[in-house]
C-alpha cells in the first residue's frame, strides 16, 4: 500500500469499494462466551466477495498497524483485492463485537481513534472504475464519512454509484445524523440495495415497498432484501420482480447481505455492462445470482461467497 495512487487501466468489471475493513469478534462454534477474530466490515466483505465472483475490486480504506491489520490485509490481498489505493496509518484496527440472534446480528463497536476510519481521499479516482460502491460504518463515522460523501458525489457525477445503507445503532453514533447521511447517499446513487429493516429505519413514515418505488421512480435500480423471504427488484416504469431465498441449511448469517451486494455488482458488471434499466427477465437473473451468492455464505462459516451453481 502507498499514499499515492498507482495508475492502471480499469476494465468494465472494475469496482472501487470505499469504506471500512475491521475485525469482527464472532461467537466460537460450540464455545459459549468465546469470541473469534474474523476480518470484516461491510465494504471489505463486498470487495472480497467481488474478487471471489470474478470482479476487479480496488479497496480504499485504512488498515491498522497492528496484528489485526496484518490479518485483514492478508485476507483482502489473498482474495485478489487491489490495495494500492489504501493506506496504513499508525493506528489500531476497529473492532465489532457480533451477537447473532434469532432476529439477525447485533453489534457493539470499538471505533474511536482507529486506522479503520482514516480513509485516504481518492475522489479523483472515481471516474476510472466501472462502478463505485459505498456503505457501511464509514459512511457515517468521521473522519471517513466526509471522504465517503466526496467520493460518492464524484461517482454520481462521472459514473455509477452503488449504495448499501447498512443502518447501525451504537452509543457512539448520532442516529439522526447517521440516517441523514445514508439518505443523502441513496439520493445520489443509481443502484440502491437495502434490507427491509434498513428501509423502515431510514423512512419510518412509509412502507419498505413504497420507499423502494419512490427511489426507483427517480431512475434508480433498487433492490430490497428480506432475508429468508427473498428479494425484490424495482425498476422505473416496470412491475417489481421478486425471487425467493435459496433454500440452505443456515450455519451463519454474518456477511450474507454483503455477499448479495457483491453478487449484484458482479452480475451487473459482467452481464449488463452496468445497465440499470433491466427487463423483468434480466432483473430476475440478477436477483437469482445475488441470492445464490448470499446463500453460499449462509451455508458456511465466514463471509466469502462462492459463485452460485445453476444460475
Amino acid at each position: 500500500m502507498t499514499d499515492a495512487p498507482v495508475p492502471r487501466s480499469q476494465g468494465r468489471r472494475s469496482v472501487l469499494v470505499v469504506g471500512e475493513a475491521l475485525v469482527d469478534l464472532v461467537p466460537a462454534e460450540g464455545e459459549a462466551g468465546v469470541r473469534v477474530a474474523q476480518p470484516g466490515g461491510a465494504p471489505a466483505n463486498v470487495a472480497v466477495g467481488l474478487a471471489r465472483l470474478g470482479g476487479r475490486p480496488s479497496f480504499v480504506g485504512g488498515l491498522g498497524d497492528d496484528a489485526f491489520g496484518d490479518t485483514v490485509g492478508r485476507w483482502l490481498t489473498g482474495a485478489g483485492v487491489d490495495l494500492s489505493l489504501s493506506t496504513r496509518p499508525a493506528l489500531p484496527t476497529a473492532l465489532a463485537v457480533a451477537d447473532p440472534g434469532a432476529r439477525g446480528n447485533t453489534y457493539r463497536f470499538h471505533l474511536g481513534d482507529t486506522a479503520t476510519f482514516a480513509l485516504p481521499d481518492r475522489t479523483a479516482e472515481a471516474g476510472r472504475f466501472g462502478a463505485v460502491y459505498v456503505g457501511g460504518l464509514a459512511a457515517v463515522v468521521e473522519p471517513a464519512a466526509a471522504v465517503v460523501a466526496a467520493v460518492a458525489r464524484e461517482a454520481a457525477r462521472s459514473g455509477l454509484l452503488a449504495v448499501d445503507p447498512n443502518v447501525r445503532d451504537d452509543r457512539t453514533l448520532d442516529p439522526v445524523r447517521c440516517r441523514e447521511r445514508l439518505r443523502e447517499l441513496c439520493a445520489l446513487a443509481r443502484i440502491v440495495k437495502a434490507s427491509d429493516e434498513d428501509l423502515v429505519r431510514l423512512w419510518p413514515d412509509a412502507s419498505p415497498e413504497a420507499s423502494c418505488r419512490e427511489l426507483a421512480e427517480r431512475g434508480r435500480l433498487v433492490v430490497m432484501t428480506r432475508g429468508a423471504r427473498g428479494a425484490t427488484a424495482y425498476v422505473h416504469g416496470a412491475p417489481a420482480v421478486s425471487v425467493p431465498a435459496r433454500p440452505v441449511r443456515v450455519v451463519n448469517t454474518i456477511g450474507a447481505g454483503d455477499a448479495f451486494m457483491a453478487g449484484m455488482l458482479a452480475w451487473l458488471g459482467a452481464e449488463a455492462d452496468w445497465c440499470t434499466e433491466l427487463t423483468a427477465e434480466r432483473a430476475e437473473a440478477m436477483l437469482e445470482y445475488a441470492s445464490g451468492a448470499a446463500a453460499s455464505v449462509c451455508a458456511q462459516a465466514g463471509t466469502e461467497p462462492s459463485a452460485p451453481l445453476g444460475v
